[in-house]
């Protein structure tokens, strides 16, 4: 079978995971007889910097004509360390977001077994996580308007807008993977407090009836952050908006050890996108010591997700496993003997092929 994939390698590390992510895909190419078409395009601050455009419209041109988009990472500290910057990395994401409909992040969060002790928090509590985290996308008070600042400049507001549709599309995507999974689900909101928690709350009601099956309950933001600390491996599939779903997922990743490990997928009515968690880590460009473990398994998920290769994604995540069983990882699973990015993305490219 033939895919056509569109590369967004992006700032900082991103050129570096993704050329790990590639190889492994080469390899399930040769290993299973698929053809995959790589086509690169910019984004992010390499993409303002030659362009002045964080998304030119040449990139979202061809996300929107790919099978998938394989996404490394944004960010730049000269627009960090720059409040009074007009454009923004960070803003081709978002508008990328909106452009391709990509209305969910998915996140898995599970725990390995060997790296169980890396975890900040103890064996017994982060023992047996398995978390699907899933995040609403393209509303809430990231794209809420009116937003801006007064005139003397001490004032600033934004507003976090909602509609019924928005919240209907992302709770019924999160019914159907707790269908797959435990039929357990939490939907995360503040109710007490906001105007469009309650919208949510009430949305997530009507749709439960459609699910019967489901055990659907209702926590408050505050009370799960407590709790995927307290006691993570009581939560199975986790729905929420979109800021409070950007701080959870990030809370929950801390559960793994390392940010590098996991991966995501951004669910869209045009295309989907398959990116690692962590950010661009710019103080590791060009170093060769980043983990690339989580580009990887996201390529599992879009070899599962877009393209329906479950044998293949299974492969790519056993190489995986593999490879840190091995201690066959980069230096923040393993600084007294680390590999390099490179070297890990061989390594696992290697097991793909041979097993």
């Amino acid at each position: 079978m033939d895919f056509k994939i569109a590369v967004l390698a992006g700032d900082g590390i991103g050129p570096e995971i993704i050329d790990q992510a590639k190889k492994v895909i080469e390899a399930a190419g040769k290993k299973f007889n698929h053809t995959f078409n790589f086509t690169h395009a910019l984004v992010g601050a390499i993409a303002i910097d030659k362009t002045g455009n964080p998304l030119p419209e040449e990139t979202l041109n061809l996300c929107k004509a790919s099978d998938a988009v394989l996404f490394g990472a944004i960010g730049d500290p000269k627009y960090d360390n720059d409040p009074s910057a007009k454009v923004r990395p960070e803003q081709g994401l978002l508008a990328m977001r909106k452009e391709l409909g990509l209305y969910a992040n998915v996140r898995p969060v599970s725990t390995f077994a060997s790296l169980i002790d890396k975890s900040p928090l103890k064996k017994e509590i982060v023992q047996g996580v398995d978390i699907m985290m899933i995040r609403e996308l393209t509303g809430g008070i990231y794209f809420g308007k009116p937003q801006g600042r007064s005139e003397d400049g001490n004032t600033a507001y934004d507003s976090c807008v909602y509609s019924k549709y928005e919240v209907e599309r992302v709770v019924r995507l999160a019914c159907e993977y707790a269908m797959k999974r435990s039929k357990r689900l939490t939907v995360v909101d503040k109710a007490n407090v906001l105007a469009t928690s309650r919208l949510w709350r009430e949305t997530a009601v009507a749709i439960a009836k459609d699910f019967p099956e489901i055990t659907m309950d209702f926590m408050f933001v505050d009370n799960a952050a407590m709790q995927l600390i307290q006691w993570p491996a009581k939560f199975d599939v986790i729905v929420t908006e979109n800021m409070f779903g950007d701080i959870l997922s990030d809370e929950a990743s801390v559960l793994t050890g390392s940010l590098g490990l996991l991966p995501s997928a951004s669910v869209g009515l045009l295309t989907s996108v398959f990116e690692p968690i962590h950010g661009s880590y710019p103080q590791a460009a060009g170093k060769n010591i980043a983990n690339p473990l989580g580009t990887i398994l996201s390529v599992a998920m879009m070899f599962d997700l877009a393209f329906n290769l479950k044998k293949e994604a299974e492969v790519i995540r056993t190489a995986v496993e593999k490879s840190i069983e091995a201690d066959f990882v980069t230096e923040d699973l393993n600084k007294a003997n680390p590999k390099s990015t490179s070297q890990v993305g061989d390594w696992i490219a290697d097991y793909v092929l041979k097993s």
